[in-house]
C-alpha cells in the first residue's frame, strides 16, 4: 500500500508544481480508485457512483491548496470522498449505509476497477512487442501525456522521430489488436 501512496503523493506534489503530465496522471489514477470506492458502496447505482467521482476530484481541484504535503495523499482524499457519499445519503434520505466501511481510508486505494487494471496489463503487454522508437514515444507521449519535445529529450529522438515512433507504433499495436480480435 505505501508504494500506491508514495506514487500518487509524487505525482501530486509534482502536478501542484505545475507538472501538468503529472497532475493528469496522478487525477487518472485516483480516479479509477475513487470508481471502486464508490461502486463498492453503490451498487445498485453505478451513475451515482460516477457522479462522485466526479464531484471528489473536482472538490480536490477547488481545495488542492488545503493539501498538507506531511501527510498522506490518500487520507485526505478518504476525507473529501467520505462526505462526498454522506451528502449523497443524506440528499437521498438514507441516513443507512456501510458506515463501518466508510472509516477506512487504506479501502480506498485497495483495489481499483478491474477493467482498468486488466486493460493495463494488456496494454503493457502489446507495448513489450514495439521496438524502443516506438514503444518509448508512445509511453512518454501518450500514456504519460509528456509534450514531443520532452520525449525527444528522454529519449535522444529527434522531435519527428518521436512523432513518427508514435504514429508507426500505434498502428502496430491496432493491427496486432485485430489480428487477435
Amino acid at each position: 500500500m505505501n508504494e500506491i501512496e508514495d506514487r500518487l503523493r509524487a505525482l501530486w506534489l509534482r502536478g501542484l508544481d505545475g507538472d501538468e503530465g503529472a497532475y493528469r496522471a496522478c487525477l487518472g489514477a485516483l480516479s479509477a480508485h475513487l470508481r471502486a470506492y464508490f461502486r463498492h458502496r453503490l451498487t445498485h447505482a453505478p451513475d451515482e457512483a460516477e457522479d462522485l467521482v466526479q464531484e471528489t476530484l473536482l472538490a480536490m481541484h477547488n481545495h488542492r491548496h488545503t493539501y498538507d504535503a506531511g501527510q498522506p495523499l490518500t487520507a485526505w482524499l478518504h476525507a473529501i470522498a467520505k462526505y462526498k457519499l454522506i451528502d449523497l445519503l443524506r440528499r437521498r434520505g438514507r441516513h443507512e449505509s456501510r458506515n463501518d466501511a466508510l472509516d477506512d481510508a487504506q479501502e480506498l486505494v485497495a483495489s481499483t476497477d478491474e477493467e482498468p487494471a486488466d486493460a493495463r496489463r494488456d496494454l503493457a503487454k502489446l507495448l513489450t512487442t514495439l521496438p524502443d522508437r516506438q514503444r518509448l514515444p508512445i509511453v512518454h507521449v501518450k500514456l504519460e501525456g509528456r509534450s514531443v519535445a520532452e520525449t525527444a529529450r528522454l529519449t535522444g529522438l529527434s522531435e519527428s522521430a518521436v512523432k513518427i515512433g508514435v504514429h508507426r507504433g500505434l498502428k502496430a499495436l491496432a493491427a496486432q489488436v485485430r489480428g487477435k480480435a
